[in-house]
């Protein structure tokens, strides 16, 4: 790895690699464990898959009243059917979401901390991370400034 730079204190790391996305997943999830002590499931997404993922947002961050939001939940792997079938038949008038490929788009009402739509979407049954829409916009910017 090189090049590599971080974006506030939450887990958020862009760097350059030739490593394939397997090998690297595993050196990473294996690297953190032997320096910290205990495991942490590592997400990775390309420059071009994050770029991807901001075109396919469904959701204008432009046009946000006061209170809304939106969030996106990036997922190590493909849930199942049926899990993405409970979220979609979950979602009430307040909160929407829409689950594209390993990728989850929330668009809140109210406070993240409010949402039962994000309480339900803990129980996807894969490993996931959760950032708000400016901060993928942060690291968009910065992954395009690596290329």
């Amino acid at each position: 790895m090189q090049n590599v730079q971080t974006y506030i204190q939450s887990g958020n790391v862009l760097f350059e690699s030739e490593e394939k996305s397997g090998k690297l997943h595993q050196m990473l999830e294996l690297g953190i464990k032997d320096k910290f002590g205990f495991p942490v499931a590592v997400i990775l997404r390309t420059s071009t898959e994050l770029e991807q993922i901001m075109e396919l947002s469904p959701y204008n961050f432009n046009s946000l009243a006061e209170s809304e939001s939106i969030h996106l939940s990036l997922l190590a792997e493909l849930p199942s059917q049926e899990r993405v079938e409970d979220i979609h038949n979950f979602q009430s008038g307040v909160d929407q979401c829409q689950i594209k490929g390993k990728e989850v788009y929330l668009y809140l009402r109210q406070s993240i901390r409010d949402s039962k739509l994000t309480v339900r979407l803990s129980k996807i049954g894969v490993p996931s991370t959760s950032r708000n829409w400016k901060t993928i916009m942060k690291l968009s910017a910065m992954a395009k400034a690596m290329d």
